[in-house]
């Protein structure tokens, strides 16, 4: 089934409206909400939206806060969520790293109290469309075990990265699993198609390409194995001290996924033709490779996402009718 981007949006500003957001928040969170399914994150799009939903009516999200400065220091900014709408703090702290950045050429804020930020690549496109590099970053609840371990620790911490080109941005959305919990998800309920590589373990230890078993045992596969692992633990460290918010630990123990803890860094890089020739040289470069079979490609971090995004606006974009019926008649 699909949906028109813009009957998409429309139900999303419906909701939120009725759930007592100001029409310039509601008409934010409806556009995130529905770029995000567009660009083919439906984990993070109609899919996550009756969880936020909920985390509104369960006073976990409050409407009305707005981010609180807590120190400055030249391009470095520390800022309190107030446990406002991760979305509106991630999209208002990635456009003070690039005003900051545009005065000092990097800017810096770290910011605590805040909530899911859902796509972690809507920050990144919203950076290099700006023009800005960014490198972003955000600590989770416990949902990946650390390597040698078998119950869950670390956090499955999504890392941001993005370059601006004229030609298509380059931006690079990752969590430290091999697939996101909602990409699991989202496998399962497809009838739990095997996973086209192992993601996880099964109750019994081995690797497994069973989205279902692998959401049982808890233990997600992470990416390089134990260096993501690593990866993960580095970031939460990060997030957390530069912050001074809530480790993955403290979350955890809420037992609710908020009050988390994000950082959100932009350089003003040189927007010479030169710079331009660089990138596109390491991109013309990759895609000689041979391709694996017949009719691959080669893709840089973030042209399956333009295509995506193409398609899903000339066709309309793809929903779960479940879920979507939900949504209408809330």
């Amino acid at each position: 089934m699909r949906v028109p981007f813009e009957k998409l949006k429309a139900e999303f500003k419906r909701v939120l409206s009725e759930l007592a957001f100001t029409e310039e928040k509601s008409e934010v969170i409806a556009t995130v909400f529905s770029e995000n399914s567009r660009d083919g994150v439906y984990t993070h799009g109609l899919n996550r939206f009756p969880v936020f939903v909920k985390y509104v009516k369960d006073r976990l999200i409050n409407i009305n806060a707005d981010p609180v400065k807590l120190t400055a220091f030249g391009a470095i900014e520390q800022w309190d969520g107030s446990l406002g709408p991760g979305i509106l703090n991630a999209r208002f702290a990635m456009n003070r790293a690039m005003e900051l950045a545009a005065e000092y050429g990097i800017g810096y804020v770290a910011i605590k109290n805040t909530n899911h930020w859902m796509r972690g690549g809507t920050y990144g496109w919203q950076a290099a469309e700006a023009g800005f590099i960014s490198i972003s970053f955000t600590n989770t609840i416990a949902n990946l075990p650390p390597w040698g371990g078998i119950s869950p620790r670390l956090g499955n911490n999504p890392l941001v990265i993005a370059v601006p080109r004229k030609n298509g941005h380059l931006v690079l959305d990752m969590a430290i699993s091999q697939y996101a919990v909602g990409k699991l998800k989202q496998y399962k309920a497809n009838n739990n198609e095997p996973l086209p590589l192992p993601g996880g373990y099964d109750d019994e230890g081995k690797l497994s390409t069973n989205a279902a078993a692998i959401l049982k045992s808890e233990r997600l596969l992470p990416v390089g194995f134990w260096k993501g692992s690593g990866l993960s633990l580095v970031l939460d460290v990060l997030a957390t001290v530069l912050s001074g918010g809530s480790s993955t630990a403290k979350i955890t123990k809420s037992e609710h996924e908020t009050g988390i803890s994000q950082v959100f860094i932009c350089i003003k890089p040189d927007s010479s033709e030169q710079t331009e020739g660089l990138i596109n040289e390491i991109i013309d470069y990759t895609k000689t490779s041979l391709p694996e079979y017949e009719g691959a490609s080669i893709s840089y971090p973030g042209e399956g996402t333009l295509r995506t995004r193409e398609k899903n606006l000339r066709e309309g974009v793809p929903v779960d009718e479940g879920i979507w019926n939900e949504v209408v008649n809330m």
